[in-house]
């Protein structure tokens, strides 16, 4: 899908076709799409390519007066039972005249430009653009961070009560997460670092300033992101260990309830041969006394277990 924006005043304007210090953004696009902005725009194909390539690591490549900003940019999968959260390439290509957003899926990020809701946001001013789209892009996995805490304490305490496997899955999907969470926001830290140092890359006072809080947020992110990565491991290591003691719990349970059950049983199969001379087999009572017998051992039995904490 290809779209194309532009600033007017404080107003942004979907355009038919393509304009200086206009806003091209391109979502999954087709083949026919990347060779109309290929040729129009004579942008090189590798730098739209690179954005859709969900294994392209983040880097910063420029080429014929051309730049290409690739990032990671994070992004929620839903399934039946979970949400995962990962990560895919965002490339952002300025050109001469324009400035060129590419991405396969619908960014979050992005669409908050599209809806016009970023504060002082204009096309014409590419590099401020480039690091709003940076800054909104950190705080967005600040957000999903602190999403992946609140569920992960939502589970903590499922977890207290259960012993199934439906909680572990999920603490280990929300690791997944993390990892990838945290490998991305380092690969971003090293596109900025070297945006930082890049003189082909205009840096303005006020940019200069929104760069440095862009680095900050990144920075800040990267921290929740290993301090989250650490508590969830040790967690998901702490509660296997809880279910696995609350299965041997049960099964010390089931085998002595086992044990004692067995007692009647013993009786009944000692009474039940066929010779002379058993106990009791004279006796009108004897069959009760034997019942007796086999309920109060199992009584004593279980009194036993239960002073032992076998229960």
């Amino acid at each position: 899908m290809l779209n194309i924006y532009k600033t007017i005043g404080d107003s942004l304007y979907t355009l038919d076709s393509i304009e200086d210090n206009a806003w091209i953004n391109l979502t999954n696009p087709t083949e026919d799409e990347l060779d109309f902005i290929v040729e129009k725009l004579n942008v090189e194909r590798d730098f739209l390519y690179a954005a859709l390539d969900e294994e392209e690591s983040a880097r910063v490549d420029t080429e014929k007066e051309q730049i290409l900003i690739l990032v990671d940019t994070p992004a929620v999968e839903k399934t039946d039972e979970h949400i995962i959260y990962e990560t895919l390439p965002l490339g952002i290509i300025l050109t001469e005249s324009n400035i060129i957003t590419v991405c396969l899926k619908d960014s979050i990020v992005l669409d908050q430009f599209e809806k016009n809701s970023v504060r002082t946001f204009s096309t014409n001013k590419k590099f401020r653009f480039i690091y709003q789209i940076l800054y909104r892009n950190a705080q967005r996995y600040l957000l999903y961070l602190r999403q992946i805490d609140k569920m992960s304490n939502q589970v903590e305490k499922k977890l207290h009560k259960s012993m199934k496997n439906k909680e572990l899955i999920q603490l280990l999907d929300l690791e997944k997460s993390l990892v990838y969470i945290t490998t991305a926001l380092k690969a971003n830290e090293a596109v900025l670092e070297k945006i930082l140092k890049l003189d082909i890359i205009k840096k303005f006072p006020d940019d200069k300033d929104l760069l440095d809080d862009v680095i900050v947020e990144n920075k800040q992110a990267i921290e929740m992101a290993n301090i989250y990565s650490g508590i969830l491991s040790g967690m998901m290591d702490a509660f296997a260990s809880i279910i696995s003691n609350n299965l041997n719990i049960v099964m010390k349970v089931l085998a002595s309830i086992t044990i004692i059950m067995s007692i009647p049983t013993i009786f009944a199969s000692f009474y039940g041969m066929n010779v002379i001379n058993i106990p009791f087999s004279g006796s009108p009572y004897g069959f009760y006394i034997v019942i007796g017998m086999s309920a109060l051992t199992s009584l004593i039995a279980g009194l036993i277990f239960m002073k032992k904490n076998l229960f």
